[in-house]
């Protein structure tokens, strides 16, 4: 099973630049063109929030034309740049279907691996939350007998990264959530967003593994002491392959014209 995850496409209305510099929707453009030519096909492409850059219908309009185009069947869960109310009336319930009372998580059926997206936007500010509410859909889901192991998609990811967006924006209802983890115990891994850097943890007995953003990568600041600032650079996604042994594979893959040589290639003299 092949799963490309995309996250944080950050799109600017019209033909603008998000925040004047960065070429989000020709960067969504490259990847979606770069997804529909790999070899085996992927089964599915999860986004993994973040859409739009400041929630507007215009920048999530420009998203879905441009995702519309994938050859794989697409997911998407909200993050703290999207209104779930426009995601869902652009995309519609295929692409987002909303379980709980207005959220965006629900389960998706038919492959070798549980695939469950959550909605981690808080009202309140960018860190995430998970609310009573959308943990009790999760727990009835996670209870369910079901022998395959389990993927959770979801925005933010529950644990410092040691970068502001995690670790001083926080996640409200991480406790809980991670003794659900634990409690469950076949979570293979947690695929987040939100920090724009290719990282992983371990984390209540799984590992969380955060994808990049296709084309801002943020800086680390260790010390928690700076202002974010982003760094240009050419986009990139994850690809998850799930082998037959039973093994999650993650590779970041990154979209730029490159040239392959061979191991016996000798320059000319």
């Amino acid at each position: 099973m092949l799963i490309a995850q995309l996250s944080d496409l950050h799109i600017a209305p019209g033909e603008q630049k998000t925040f004047g510099v960065a070429p989000m929707a020709e960067n969504l453009q490259r990847c979606v063109a770069h997804i529909n030519a790999l070899k085996p096909t992927p089964d599915l492409v999860l986004v993994t929030g973040d859409i739009a850059n400041d929630a507007a219908q215009a920048e999530v309009e420009r998203a879905a034309a441009i995702l519309g185009r994938l050859d794989s069947p697409f997911y998407l869960v909200p993050g703290n740049h999207d209104n779930r109310r426009v995601l869902s009336s652009v995309f519609g319930n295929q692409v987002c279907p909303t379980s709980v009372d207005g959220f965006i998580q629900y389960e998706i059926d038919g492959y070798d691996l549980r695939l469950i997206g959550l909605d981690s936007v808080s009202h309140a500010s960018p860190g995430g939350e998970l609310c009573p509410k959308r943990l009790a859909w999760l727990e009835e889901r996670l209870t369910q007998a079901d022998e395959r192991p389990c993927v959770i998609f979801m925005h933010h990811p529950p644990a410092n990264f040691a970068v502001p967006e995690t670790d001083i924006d926080g996640f409200l209802g991480a406790e809980d959530f991670g003794d659900l983890v634990e409690k469950y115990g076949k979570i293979e891994r947690i695929l987040a967003g939100h920090i724009h850097l290719p990282a992983f943890r371990t984390w209540r007995q799984t590992i969380i593994s955060t994808a990049p953003s296709i084309g801002m990568r943020l800086t680390i600041d260790l010390t928690l002491e700076k202002d974010s600032q982003f760094i240009l650079e050419e986009p990139s996604y994850h690809l998850h392959y799930w082998t037959p042994e039973g093994t999650l594979l993650t590779h970041q893959i990154i979209v730029a014209d490159e040239k392959a040589y061979s191991f016996a290639y000798e320059p000319a003299q």
